[in-house]
Formats: C-alpha cells, structure tokens, sequence
C-alpha cells in the first residue's frame, strides 16, 4: 500500500539528517523517496549487493550482520525506528559491506543514491552529519574490536546488554527493560561468544538478582552490578 507524498515529507522532515532542508527541497526529495515493506526475518540486502541507496527505517527494526567462511554469524549494529543505515554506499557507491534483515515487520523510506548525491551537494551541512553517523559506527566496531581482545566473556556479555539498554531501554521505576526481544543466539552473535556462553551468564545473574528474563525480554534488576561486571579485563 502507498503512502502519500505528504507522509514521505514527515518522515524526511523528522529525520536528523534532512530536518534543514527547505520545504521545497523535502517535497522534491519525497517525490523520489520509495517507501518498502519487509516481513520478519526478511533479508532487505546482502554483502557484495550494489551499494545504490541508503535507508531510515520508519516502523520495525533491522541488523547488519556478517558471516565467517564456516557460517557464523556476527551482528554488527541492530537499527532501531528512526535511525539510519547503507550510508556509507551514500559516500562512496561501493558494495555493500554487510547483509541487512528485518528482525521484524519493518518499513523503510529508500532514498537512492543518484537521487540524493545533488542535495548533498547542495547543503554541506547533510555530509558534515552523516560524517558523524560514521564517526560513530567507528566507535562502535572499535568497542567490539576492544572487548574481544581485552574482556573476558562475562564482561563482554555484562556490556553487551548495557548497550542494548543504552539503546533499547525503557526505564521502569528501577527497572530498565530492554525492549526488544533477542534470542539468546542473537545476543551472542551481537556480542561475539557462544549461545552457552551467553545463556549461562544470564541464567546465573538473574539468579543472583541482577536480571529478570520475562516473554523474550530481558530487565536489567541491579545496573551497578552489571556495570562492576562490565570493567572485568582478561
């Protein structure tokens, strides 16, 4: 089902990267934006594929993974309502570097890069934003890089989930839930260890109180305690 261009227009008019451009510059943007629909587990595109577009999702959510020569899977980033991904294709044009799945029902706004590259051009301050985006995806890979060579597997899964909450959380008095289901294979393709390894850590700290697993989601009971778990160091 379509969306009328004014609803495209919000969209873009929300967005972190796009808010500034004028109102006749969203609406001729919105006239090439393409709204798409991708059920659960949906793979929306796959490392190697042609990098022609970059994408907002606007209801659902989405992983970038990756996979090693005998199959193992490893996530990347997790794309919540909102946020942004497939930029770097933006900049350079290049192959994808990654696979893109829904991790659930999910709609996206597809802007293609053909389309964007002149209001780039044209308002330098889009770029100078989506530098930061990088800049921040950096700092995420190199966290990832940082734990799996200096933390043992009990802090890293200690701030794998603070980071989840970082991103997820929904504060509940002082609980903070983080809201949005992961199996615990999922967990442990995010974080870097072993479905075992993830679940034994898990079913031991809600034992001890510090979590509470309920219908698929996970609450963080004692943050200081996973936080003093989180500083652990090989």
């Amino acid at each position: 089902m379509a969306h009328a261009p004014t609803s495209r227009e919000d969209i873009l008019a929300g967005h972190f990267l796009l808010r500034y451009l004028r109102p006749e510059e969203l609406s001729r943007l919105a006239a090439t934006a393409i709204l798409t629909r991708h059920r659960t587990n949906a793979t929306i595109f796959q490392k190697g594929d042609p990098g022609l577009s970059m994408m907002a999702v606007v209801t659902g959510r989405v992983k970038i993974c990756t996979f090693s020569a005998d199959g193992k899977e490893l996530v990347l980033n997790i794309i919540d309502n909102g946020g942004l991904f497939g930029e770097i294709a933006v900049l350079d044009g290049q192959p994808r570097s990654g696979d893109a799945v829904a991790l659930e029902d999910t709609e996206l706004l597809v802007l293609e890069r053909a389309r964007l590259m002149p209001f780039l051009t044209a308002n330098p301050e889009i770029p100078t934003r989506l530098i930061a985006v990088l800049c921040q995806r950096l700092r995420q890979t190199s966290e990832a890089l940082e734990d799996a060579l200096l933390r043992d597997a009990s802090s890293r899964v200690a701030r794998g989930l603070l980071r989840l909450a970082g991103t997820f959380g929904k504060q509940e008095a002082s609980r903070l839930r983080i809201d949005i289901k992961l199996s615990q294979q999922q967990i442990g393709n995010l974080i870097g260890i072993s479905r075992e390894s993830t679940n034994k850590y898990i079913v031991d700290w809600s034992r001890a109180g510090y979590l509470e697993v309920s219908n698929g989601l996970i609450t963080i009971l004692d943050r200081t305690a996973l936080e003093d778990l989180s500083q652990a160091e090989l």
